[in-house]
């Protein structure tokens, strides 16, 4: 029987189909002979204790301005499907939540990957505080004395939401900077969350780099530089990407993380370090896989879809 596969993504016509990690994973799903659906998260819908989505047929192809084809749509139990893969970018907000509710309720028949239960469970900044030893400093509060405090004692630091992604709203804060008191205010006015502050690690001026696990393993990874002038390393805002290798430190980083992500069914994870400081753990929508396979690493789309087929092929 052919597989199914559902994607649950944004939307497929906006993609940059040269980085983006879920058309790579699609591209390799079709190449293996199975079939693609394709559905955005407002067309997940739980009616009569049933998880459905309005479906797409899928078929995908690198050119660029071309790169999909979708059929006529359908409401479809996705029960019907071998697989569900939850891609859809962060934020991680109360609609996320809600899909990972609606997605839990396909186990254990159909398998998702990432494990929903799981990831809404190990939010990016928080899930990584488990693993302290490898952290910079870090504080998580909405008490704005404490974030003075903190500064007052590491002089610079980063300032981020503690649900935000790609970047967005991060802010480095110097000793010297008159501006902490109306950032503060911001965050207040735009999130009911508590900020995260760490330590500015200056390391970052050599790279964020980004490490890839598969099931657990060691996959690849790739060093993101910023730009002049810029804190932040994420590639949408001006990051480039080049060949990493490992350090001693990364690897066992990896050997202490990987069980536990594999344990969870964080079938693909991406780990931020910089300076040897592991600042995130990425389950949501993890990116970086293109890049890898540019700078001659492996075929990480390859070894997902090797965990994943070991999975539905052994029921």
């Amino acid at each position: 029987m052919t597989p199914t596969v559902a994607i649950q993504m944004d939307p497929i016509a906006r993609i940059d189909i040269g980085g983006d990690s879920t058309f790579a994973l699609a591209l390799e799903a079709q190449r293996r002979g199975h079939q693609l659906f394709y559905y955005e998260p407002r067309d997940l819908s739980f009616r009569d204790g049933v998880a459905i989505a309005r479906l797409r047929s899928l078929t995908v192809r690198r050119e660029q301005g071309n790169h999909f084809t979708l059929g006529e749509d359908g409401i479809r139990p996705l029960s019907g499907m071998q697989v569900v893969l939850m891609r859809q970018d962060p934020p991680f907000d109360m609609a996320y939540i809600t899909a990972t509710h609606i997605l839990e309720r396909l186990a254990p028949g159909t398998l998702v990957v990432n494990d929903p239960f799981h990831v809404r469970n190990a939010p990016e900044k928080l899930f990584v505080t488990q693993f302290g030893d490898f952290m910079p400093p870090t504080l998580i509060t909405s008490d704005r004395e404490a974030i003075r405090a903190f500064r007052m004692e590491h002089r610079d630091i980063i300032l981020k939401p503690l649900y935000g992604n790609g970047g967005a709203g991060v802010f480095r804060v110097k000793q010297d900077d008159e501006n902490l008191g109306a950032l503060l205010e911001m965050f207040t006015l735009l999130y009911r969350e508590p900020v995260i502050v760490q330590r500015y690690i200056p390391e970052v001026r050599s790279g964020d780099k980004r490490i890839i696990l598969v099931d657990g393993v060691f996959a690849g990874a790739i060093n993101r530089i910023p730009q002049e002038g810029e804190a932040r390393s994420n590639m949408h805002v001006g990051g480039r990407a080049e060949a990493a290798a490992l350090t001693e430190r990364e690897r066992k980083i990896c050997e202490a993380l990987g069980p536990e992500l594999k344990k969870r069914g964080l079938l693909f994870a991406g780990l931020d370090v910089i300076g040897g400081y592991l600042t995130e753990v990425n389950v949501t929508s993890p990116t970086g896989i293109q890049e890898v396979h540019r700078f001659g690493g492996a075929d990480i789309a390859g070894l997902i879809w090797d965990a994943i087929e070991a999975r539905i092929f052994a029921r």
